[in-house]
């Protein structure tokens, strides 16, 4: 009994360094982006889904930003269709790797 809990004990130890050790890389975001661009990459951009509504240019904003607004889609905190479904698509990696890649853009407007 006490071996199993030894192992349990470890194997959530190495499950939190794991959460720990992500760390964004905006080179391997250059094609998970690309769903992102449609939207998110063109000044004045007006969506009509599921209402009309301006969509915010996100380059140059903090990595923590991006990374707390696309968990909190997945989670559902926020409610945007769109954004739901793309943020359930995405890894803790693929998240940090997004955020990265658009907290190095330059602000637009």
């Amino acid at each position: 009994m006490k071996k199993i809990i030894a192992l349990l004990v470890l194997a959530g130890m190495a499950n939190v360094a794991a959460a720990a050790d992500i760390v964004g890389n905006a080179k391997a975001a250059t094609a998970k982006v690309e769903m992102c661009i449609g939207c998110h990459g063109i000044p004045g951009y007006k969506a009509t889904f599921p209402e009309v509504f301006q969509v915010p240019m996100i380059g140059g904003q903090s990595a923590k930003y991006i990374e707390s607004a696309l968990k909190a889609y997945q989670k559902g905190d926020r409610k945007h269709p769109s954004m739901k479904g793309i943020a359930a698509s995405l890894s803790d990696q693929d998240i940090a790797d997004v955020a990265a890649y658009y907290s190095q853009q330059t602000k637009t407007k």
